[in-house]
């Protein structure tokens, strides 16, 4: 059975992405079954995909409070199926890039390795303690 046709996320967003996540510790940029992910071991971090309906996500993880708060919060928030701590958010010309960065860093230390996540700064970290 073949997929819909779904549109190929911009290269200049896949390399916005891979700025931040390429440069943690062990994290690796591969293709997915569609889109492109980042993973430490096998442990995904993030994953950017065109959906069937022609519109940009992103899916990655967080703490199960924020979980529940983005959602609550709508769009361009979404809860993905993909698991209890799984955030969805949609791509678009009005993306907070500067918070996406921030979101994925922590997907990254929730993901990683203690071992790997300890060597990574959180963004807002010390704001928030």
């Amino acid at each position: 059975m073949a997929l819909a046709d779904r549109p190929l996320v911009p290269e200049e967003w896949v390399q916005r992405i891979d700025a931040v996540l390429g440069r943690l510790p062990r994290c690796e940029q591969e293709a997915a079954w569609t889109g492109t992910r980042w993973r430490v071991g096998g442990a995904t971090i993030a994953h950017v995909f065109g959906g069937e309906d022609q519109l940009f996500r992103i899916t990655f993880r967080g703490e199960p409070d924020e979980v529940a708060a983005f959602e609550h919060l709508g769009d361009p928030y979404f809860r993905s199926g993909w698991g209890g701590n799984a955030i969805g958010m949609l791509l678009d010309e009005d993306t907070d890039w500067q918070e996406l960065a921030e979101l994925l860093t922590d997907s990254y230390c929730i993901q990683a390795p203690a071992r790997l996540a300890e060597k990574v700064e959180r963004p807002g970290q010390s704001a928030s303690q």
